[in-house]
């Protein structure tokens, strides 16, 4: 059963949700940013948080073009961290290489793919065309990222200790969503509980 709403969403459950949107692509650009300069990441993890902190920043920037521009609205306040999500990528930052990999690439980069997607479903082709874009254009690179993120994991996946600690990151990770209301995506849907 679909929990989408039946058409577009009012200018400001839209404009919360952008800003949503902006700030977790903006926290996103520093974890991976981040973790690609650490010493104990493999050299090809490093090359992808790097590649990828630069797609996150390129998103926020994109959907920060995207807020409205009204008299009544400070686009500023908009751009705010979901409470359920915040914790979830703040412990991203302290993760060792192989969590962080496992953890942006198993189940952020999934979750925002499905927030994405759903929100491309629900915008309308007229009043929201150029939202349709940009979500057309983040959709697809995020995709990219999770398909070559995933397979940068699975070659990191050699000994069943390496095994383990994944599967328990991502159940962890999970949980932590799980508990915070967030049963489906990363952004939760306004108007709606997550």
């Amino acid at each position: 059963m679909s929990e989408d709403p039946a058409g577009p969403l009012d200018l400001h459950s839209g404009a919360r949700l952008i800003g949503a949107y902006c700030a977790v692509e903006r926290r996103l650009f520093e974890v991976a940013g981040a973790g690609s300069t650490r010493p104990d990441a493999p050299p090809e993890a490093a090359i992808f948080l790097s590649a990828l902190s630069a797609e996150h920043a390129w998103h926020a920037e994109l959907w920060a073009d995207r807020l409205p521009v009204l008299g009544t609205i400070d686009p500023s306040t908009l751009v705010a961290i979901p409470n359920e999500v915040g914790p979830v990528l703040s412990g991203l930052d302290e993760a060792p290489p192989l969590e962080l990999l496992v953890g942006l690439c198993r189940v952020v980069l999934p979750r925002l793919v499905a927030d994405y997607t759903r929100h491309q479903r629900c915008a309308s082709a007229v009043s929201e065309a150029p939202t349709k874009r940009a979500l057309r254009l983040v959709l697809y690179e995020e995709t990219e990222a999770w398909a070559g993120g995933e397979a940068l994991v699975q070659g990191l996946l050699d000994s069943p200790e390496a095994v383990r600690r994944a599967a328990t990151a991502v159940a962890e990770l999970e949980v932590q969503l799980v508990q915070a209301g967030l049963r489906r995506g990363l952004v939760p849907w306004p108007g709606r509980r997550a």
